[in-house]
């Protein structure tokens, strides 16, 4: 699913505030990532035999926390307060990570898929939305979503789709992220 880009308000401002918006909801997105990957590495990390998960979720983290620490300096940089809902996002990301690592390792590559297809539409949709009005930033978002795309595909070929209640478990998370986003680009 893509997101439609969303139309500049009228008024003063309008555009600083719809740029803080996307910074924001970004923002939020890759901590709620890096942390979702903390929870699957404390179940799956060390486990005896698991050395491939184990790497390939230290790769992904990786490269989400990339994409986070470039959030930070941008929420800085534009003056854009983050998220006031982190810790919860925070905690929330651990408990789904850690969640579905217990359910195994083809539920916590289901996480994976079912996140990143979200995360996919979101940024294509901003993508497009940038492109005129700030292609550096679009440009930087398209990157992004390439490497979360490629934690999806990554996921998918290692069995997501296998996972035990693998329809209702990425319709749950796939909701719970759409509900993430809208709620944080506001709060």
């Amino acid at each position: 699913m893509i997101d439609t880009p969303v139309p500049p308000r009228p008024g003063r401002g309008a555009l600083a505030a719809r740029m803080a918006e996307i910074l924001r909801v970004d923002h939020a997105g890759e901590l709620g990532a890096v942390h979702i990957y903390r929870g699957q590495r404390a179940v799956l990390g060390n486990a005896p035999g698991r050395e491939r998960i184990a790497g390939q979720l230290a790769e992904m983290q990786a490269q989400e926390a990339e994409h986070l620490a470039r959030f930070d300096r941008l929420l800085t940089e534009r003056r854009v307060r983050p998220t006031a809902l982190a810790p919860v996002w925070r905690l929330a990301g651990f408990a789904l990570g850690a969640g579905t690592a217990l359910l195994g390792e083809k539920a916590a590559h289901a996480c994976t898929e079912a996140v990143e297809t979200v995360i996919e539409g979101h940024y294509a949709g901003q993508i497009d939305e940038l492109a005129e009005r700030d292609p550096g930033l679009a440009a930087e978002l398209a990157r992004f979503r390439d490497e979360e795309l490629a934690h999806r595909d990554l996921a998918v070929e290692e069995g997501a789709r296998e996972a035990p209640g693998y329809g209702l478990l990425a319709a749950v998370i796939g909701a719970g992220c759409r509900a993430a986003i809208k709620i944080s680009e506001k709060i």
